[in-house]
């Protein structure tokens, strides 16, 4: 028997070696679906399950994928342990255990039975794979590692394998159906060895004489998962009330920000090495230009603008007459830390989450300063890196903003969840009280519109500040 299985899950693991008991690391399965077929590619049974999730949210960037939102994996899911009591009872049934990367859905489902304390032999199992070496060898697709060909995904092999394209990719059950053909034709192409599928040498004579012709699709509907997950949205923001805004309203509060101060809080300069093209001046300028009280460096990583900045600040500050001394522009020293788990750790990749910090005054710059210079000198891997123990001992004296898509809280709830979100923003709340603010920002981005209606509902139960930027890389 052949058991051929796929998942959609909420991301990605941050490292793909963890054991499947370390829970934090592996995602969650919100869709698995099989086919379990005998050893002549009769179909046995199939089956598709949305999952529905318990104490998690499905994170935007995952549902962007697969289009599977939290609203439908609720509203058609099954529980995650009638699921995973079906799929051990057909485990029991199969002799290998085939899919496309395969090792990843293995580790997935191994460890959402962990969670649950069931014992299933999913990870003793043989295990069939159709990405390896051997199909990269038949589909001769350049750009692997080392000069070889790269392990073909599942289109490309199902485009050399049938000559043509796969559309339906990242929905489990269309997956499967695909993964399915794709390894039934290479056991009847007899790329799959004796010794592999432990059969005898005659099996796949009786395997072609059972399919004498190209492995077809077995015909199952798939459900457009993103289709299915907008419509139940449309209902439920239909169900809900709006407060329509006026014209008149609108006029009357553009009119009050005419009249309000506003400074850039988040800046890079040309010591944001390959990534802005603004000089310090430039921005200082800018910021003199648009009648700003002060305005703010945050360079990634590194403090090596500091002094050309505050510098130009406080040359312009001089050259002001008495008359025009209360337009003095106020220097925001800070950095964009990169926030790793551990920075001494370099056993694997890990640039952290991108956080804003200011100085409030002489001993917060000399606790950044600390900071930055552990991150090369102590937490360079790729890039220069802290974590949140030299945060907890250099924090005094320092305001902390949120960060961008690429910070804590905004990354969380689009990769992993809006309660891992919530719990990261209490941590940083914890540390720095009054000090810290949430950072939102608007660039007609969709990503951005999602994520900014959760940080202002999480401002709003926790009371923690808002403050509108931009995160400058150009003038």
């Amino acid at each position: 028997m052949f058991l051929i299985f796929d998942t959609e899950t909420t991301g990605l693991p941050k490292r793909y070696t963890a054991p499947i008991s370390d829970t934090d690391n592996w995602p969650r399965c919100i869709q698995i679906a099989w086919q379990l077929h005998d050893r002549n590619g009769v179909i046995i049974e199939h089956e598709d399950y949305l999952i529905q999730p318990e104490g998690f949210d499905i994170p935007y960037d995952s549902e962007r994928i697969h289009g599977i939102s939290t609203e439908l994996a609720k509203e058609k899911g099954i529980p995650l342990a009638e699921a995973a009591e079906k799929f051990a009872q057909v485990l029991s049934k199969t002799k290998f255990v085939v899919g496309q990367n395969v090792g990843f859905d293995i580790n997935i489902m191994g460890c959402e039975f962990f969670r649950m304390g069931m014992e299933t032999p999913l990870t003793e199992l043989p295990v069939l794979d159709t990405c390896t070496e051997t199909t990269a060898q038949l589909c001769q697709i350049p750009g692997g590692r080392g000069g070889k060909f790269k392990l073909p995904t599942l289109t490309e092999l199902h485009q050399f394998l049938f000559n043509e394209p796969f559309e339906e990719a990242h929905n489990a059950t269309a997956d499967v159906e695909a993964t399915t053909r794709c390894f039934l034709e290479l056991i009847r192409r007899n790329i799959f060895t004796a010794e592999e599928l432990d059969v005898q040498p005659d099996y796949f004579e009786q395997f072609s004489e059972a399919n004498p012709k190209t492995i077809e699709l077995i015909g199952l509907q798939h459900i457009n998962l993103k289709k299915a997950s907008e419509e139940i949205r449309s209902h439920q923001e239909a169900k809900t009330e709006t407060v329509e805004i006026s014209s008149e309203e609108i006029d009357e509060n553009l009119e009050v920000l005419k009249g309000t101060a506003f400074a850039h809080l988040h800046n890079h300069s040309q010591f944001s090495i390959l990534q802005s093209t603004s000089s310090t001046r430039d921005l200082v300028q800018a910021a003199i230009e648009n009648e700003m009280p002060a305005v703010a460096l945050t360079d990634s990583g590194n403090m090596m603008g500091a002094f050309h900045f505050t510098k130009a600040v406080n040359d312009y500050n001089k050259s002001l007459s008495e008359e025009d001394k209360h337009k003095k522009l106020k220097a925001i020293v800070g950095c964009e830390f990169f926030v790793c788990e551990d920075h001494e750790n370099r056993s694997h990749k890990d640039n952290g989450y991108q956080i804003v910090m200011l100085a409030k005054n002489k001993n917060g710059y000399h606790n950044l300063a600390k900071m930055a210079s552990i991150a090369y000198t102590k937490g360079f891997y790729y890039v220069p890196r802290i974590d949140k123990k030299v945060v907890e001992q250099y924090k005094e004296d320092i305001i902390v903003l949120t960060g961008s898509l690429y910070g804590e809280v905004a990354s969380k709830v689009l990769n992993i969840g809006e309660k891992q979100a919530e719990e990261a923003l209490l941590w940083w709340k914890e540390q720095f009280g009054d000090d810290l603010y949430i950072e939102i920002m608007r660039h007609n981005q969709e990503d951005e519109r999602r994520v900014n209606g959760t940080l202002i509902d999480f401002s709003k139960k926790h009371d923690i500040k808002l403050v509108a930027c931009n995160n400058t890389y150009y003038i």
